[in-house]
């Protein structure tokens, strides 16, 4: 077709009342679409696979670790390149990382499934600089985090700083991957949260949130442990990026508040946050 036929069958064409809309409608979606589609392939690719369902697991891109290492520096008045050591320790971390694999691989409903600690990397970091007596975890999942956080104790008591973990979970088939040598500096406790919390005679120097998400089951989370908290303590939200809770505590007990939010490296889910609330 010649350049003079294309463009009297164009001219034609846009004098068809609606048309000329309808083409400029379809141009802007195949704009916005051209955002989405890289993400459309990656649900495409992981729906395939044999993974986890929810707490999802993956790489966080380069530029937003950095972002978290200078948020922590910020908190801890720790040296960024301290920081930045500590990420690159728990990534070495072989024997952590073939531990997760190997449960895993007894698991058919995982058999696809990589070991990325995501925001988690953020727990073991401040777990690694304050040293913690006593770390409380609610919501407990499978226990990658759980895990992160005693390998992380583990070093600190090879460093003459002993800790404990206490996951607390209302499902008793949580915390499966809590097992030796992690569950040797960790015990899974079973029950509503509220309840177990209250029963908590301990001082806690590393609280985190991540049992139900429901804004106002997390606010009595935080006003039962308020008077448990260490002069140390940090408390983490994971639900921070959904609810404003930990902020609106923080601001009402005279604490600091930081959000970060994840960019994750490979994966279609946009990324969750953590909530930093500290003295």
């Amino acid at each position: 077709m010649s350049h003079m036929n294309s463009l009297y069958i164009r001219k034609a064409f846009s004098k068809i009342p609606g048309l000329s809309e309808l083409s400029r409608r379809a141009q802007r979606r195949k704009r916005a679409w051209s955002y989405y589609l890289p993400i459309t392939r990656r649900i495409d690719n992981w729906a395939r696979k044999k993974t986890e369902s929810s707490n999802f697991y993956y790489e966080l891109t380069e530029d937003n670790k950095s972002d978290l290492a200078a948020l922590i520096s910020v908190i801890t008045k720790t040296s960024i390149v301290v920081i930045e050591n500590l990420f690159k320790e728990l990534d070495n971390d072989s024997l952590l990382r073939t531990h997760i694999e190997n449960s895993w691989a007894q698991n058919s409903q995982m058999a696809d499934a990589k070991v990325a600690y995501a925001r988690r990397i953020g727990w073991y970091v401040l777990t690694r600089i304050l040293k913690p007596k006593i770390v409380v975890e609610t919501g407990v999942h499978q226990g990658v985090g759980a895990c992160v956080i005693t390998s992380a104790l583990i070093k600190n008591s090879n460093e003459g700083y002993p800790g404990r973990y206490l996951g607390i979970d209302i499902d008793r088939n949580a915390g499966q991957l809590l097992t030796y040598p992690y569950s040797e500096f960790g015990t899974l406790i079973y029950g509503n949260s509220l309840d177990c919390l209250n029963a908590l005679d301990e001082l806690v120097d590393l609280f985190i949130n991540d049992s139900d998400h429901n804004s106002e089951y997390e606010q009595q989370e935080y006003g039962i442990v308020m008077n448990k908290l260490s002069e140390i303590c940090v408390i983490l939200g994971d639900n921070c990026h959904a609810s404003g809770a930990l902020r609106d505590f923080s601001r009402k007990n005279d604490r600091n508040f930081i959000f970060f939010k994840e960019i994750p490296a490979d994966h279609w889910y946009p990324g969750a946050g953590i909530g930093f609330s500290y003295k």
